[in-house]
């Protein structure tokens, strides 16, 4: 086996495998055995995993799984690659499909496979682990927040909800359209589970040897869904302006053939000023469908502006402009110069007004369908009303998994931005240090 590393210590890196039979983070079946060195992990993933029994017609001497996630894996050669100190931090950041038994798919939310960013270091002391996954969480907020226009409230997982393996785990949730939550993203301590499992060790400064201390995070197409199921509408996707592939479609209209000529001259003038401003711009020049199927169909591909240029727009030296994100004429300017400054600076400006109205959008919605609740009754009746429920708590797991069984609805987290103050937990009367968020989810 060979293994190509793409960067130097320190940094993430990625592993190739390009010969051999041993195994390495890439590959898509793991050995049964080495799920099973970590016991809570092996517990926690049993009923999703897949399992591979005959290979080539022939009974397998050891079963594999495809897949599940691949903490197992790269402990299998994070034994081999570290030895000292000086190997640490060792970071790796790899895309993988991953495979999960459903018994009930979702698109893009719950599938037997899905693609994912997964990323899994190494470091010397609990600290240093502790800092990268919060580091971690806190770059998938961002990305959330920025990017997306989703309003994620990150937090840590309770422990009945913690990924099996870590010692915490880390979350950025994110309400759906229908209320329902959406774990985005993860990031977990692994502590030295793992390591100990696999007797991943080093030798430190003081030639003593160590297990070394870990973290996983990752996130995964389910993101997709989100930015769907957040934004969009009865008439399609509705995408942030940052994120769009296509920020602005042109369509072309003429009724005589005379006109196509001029109007066509004008639209490649507009697409490339956009260019040239670093906009992400398509012309749809199709003679096949008329203009108000372009209009409909750009709509539910989540185009955030459409610009509309005619005959009379070429007279006037000016476009007319239509906003994703404000049906109807409301969502419609005319007029709009054709001068490349002011163009340019009217369109980035337009697309920054839609990426914040979108946010401000989410972040009303989410709020709104958030309750506070005392006590065990009012967080019943806020969660059979499709809601969200925050409220102090402190109980037992088993009160956690009591709530679940009789509401179907989790702690979704505990929020890391906490209320000051003294509570007192709303199932046992008991002192509490923090609220949690209970929902149902996907």
């Amino acid at each position: 086996m060979m293994d190509v590393l793409l960067s130097l210590k320190g940094e993430y890196i990625l592993s190739t495998r390009l010969g051999g039979q041993d195994a390495s983070p890439g590959d898509k079946f793991i050995p049964y055995s080495f799920i099973e060195k970590e016991a809570s992990h092996v517990q926690g993933f049993s009923p999703e995993l897949a399992v591979v029994t005959i290979g080539g017609g022939k009974e397998l001497e050891e079963k594999l799984v495809v897949r599940p996630t691949s903490e197992t894996i790269v402990n299998h050669m994070f034994t081999k690659w570290i030895q000292s100190y000086r190997d640490l931090p060792l970071m790796i950041n790899q895309w993988a499909n991953v495979t999960r038994w459903e018994m009930r798919t979702k698109p893009f939310i719950r599938t037997l496979e899905f693609l994912w960013q997964e990323g899994h270091t190494a470091h010397a002391t609990l600290e240093e682990a502790e800092k990268e996954a919060m580091q971690m969480i806190d770059v998938y907020t961002k990305f959330a927040y920025e990017q997306a226009a989703i309003p994620v409230i990150p937090g840590r997982k309770s422990r009945v909800e913690t990924f099996a393996g870590a010692d915490r785990t880390y979350t950025i949730e994110a309400m759906m359209g229908d209320k329902k939550a959406l774990q985005a993203g993860t990031s977990h301590n692994l502590g030295q589970n793992f390591s100990r499992a696999f007797e991943t060790q080093f030798m430190d400064e003081n030639g003593q040897l160590e297990h070394v201390w870990q973290t996983s995070w990752a996130i995964s197409t389910r993101f997709v869904g989100g930015i769907i199921m957040t934004h969009g509408d009865d008439a399609g996707l509705m995408l942030p302006p940052r994120i769009a592939p296509i920020q602005v479609v042109i369509v072309p209209i003429w009724k005589k053939g005379d006109e196509k000529g001029v109007v066509m001259e004008a639209v490649a003038s507009v697409q490339n000023t956009l260019k040239e401003a670093g906009i992400r711009v398509k012309v749809d020049d199709s003679e096949l469908r008329t203009p108000g199927w372009k209009f409909n169909f750009y709509e539910m591909k989540g185009v955030p502006i459409r610009i509309e240029l005619g005959p009379r727009d070429v007279k006037n030296r000016s476009v007319v402009l239509s906003r994703r994100d404000v049906p109807g004429k409301q969502g419609k300017e005319f007029g709009i110069s054709m001068e490349p400054s002011i163009l340019v600076d009217h369109i980035k400006g337009r697309l920054e007004e839609i990426q914040a109205s979108l946010l401000q959008k989410a972040i009303t919605f989410r709020d709104s369908n958030i309750v506070d609740v005392n006590s065990y009754g009012e967080l019943k009746e806020v969660i059979s009303e499709g809601k969200w429920a925050r409220g102090p708590w402190s109980a037992s797991d088993a009160d956690e998994l009591k709530v679940k069984e009789e509401t179907s609805a989790t702690i979704r987290c505990f929020p890391f931005d906490q209320p000051e103050g003294a509570k007192k937990c709303f199932m046992t009367g008991n002192p509490a240090d923090e609220v949690a968020i209970f929902a149902k989810s996907y």
